[in-house]
């Protein structure tokens, strides 16, 4: 796999080349699983030429809550989807197979960072400067893999 920091608050920009950079170690995958945050039509066409099958979260247009009847404080328009790329994912999503795979996004990649967070303690960086920071993160995930191989191997 690969793992990286990049100096922005958005993760959409660097999210192609973040797979793309999996080619020289393991080989591209066939299928990538990302939320809300990595949305760019740049980045599912880039990755899209070079045959990988992104599934990437659009969004809702407003979170739902069944339990209460009042409107929502801030209640606004829905946000209207007419990008042709977020148009194409929603209805790829919608798909009963693409949905069923996108959820494998909850039970493999999710709980990583719940317990680099909770039961290793790692909350925020300690270092400054992008190559510390790169070094740190690289470091605190060799501790979660080498904590993971130990435990399979126990099993």
């Amino acid at each position: 796999m690969t793992t990286g920091v990049v100096a922005t608050s958005a993760d959409a920009p660097s999210f192609a080349d973040t797979v793309l950079s999996m080619e020289d170690t393991i080989g591209l995958p066939e299928k990538v699983l990302a939320d809300t945050g990595y949305a760019s039509g740049q980045a599912v066409r880039k990755l899209q030429e070079k045959g990988i099958d992104p599934l990437v979260a659009i969004g809702r247009p407003c979170a739902r809550r069944p339990y209460d009847f009042r409107p929502h404080p801030e209640a606004k328009e829905p946000r209207r989807i007419t990008e042709p790329w977020r148009l194409a994912m929603k209805k790829k999503l919608e798909t009963t197979k693409a949905g069923d795979v996108y959820r494998l996004r909850k039970q493999t990649v999710e709980p990583v960072f719940g317990i680099i967070k909770s039961i290793m303690g790692f909350r925020r960086f300690s270092l400054r400067g992008l190559p510390k920071v790169t070094t740190e993160w690289t470091l605190v995930a060799l501790a979660y893999n080498c904590k993971r191989m130990a435990r399979l191997q126990a099993a």
